[in-house]
């Protein structure tokens, strides 16, 4: 079953800068199996453990997985999956950041 896989711009290196790529299986965990054999590296960016990484969130129809399964989610020829890394950060100190923005 091919599916359609949208790679964020952190993980492009890895397939020659493409935004989508092809790849096939029943579930998520073989389509990332699948994107390892064409895109070495991409597996253990995106699992840790046999489980997906705690700082990736990843989609099946705008679906999120960990609510479906997880890696074993299933997957249907002519589904999209969206790789998104989880943003975090900050620096706790915005007492010395200049204020931006109109003032009332």
């Amino acid at each position: 079953m091919t599916v359609i896989v949208h790679i964020p711009a952190l993980l492009r290196p890895l397939t020659n800068d493409q935004k989508r790529v092809e790849a096939s299986g029943a579930s998520v965990r073989e389509v990332i199996e699948h994107l390892e054999r064409h895109h070495p590296g991409i597996q253990a960016r995106l699992t840790q453990d046999g489980r997906l990484h705690r700082f990736m969130n990843l989609y099946v129809n705008d679906d999120d997985i960990r609510f479906a399964g997880e890696l074993a989610a299933p997957v249907r020829a002519g589904d999209s999956i969206t790789i998104l890394p989880a943003v975090a950060g900050g620096s706790g100190r915005l007492q010395n950041l200049p204020c931006v923005g109109r003032r009332e």
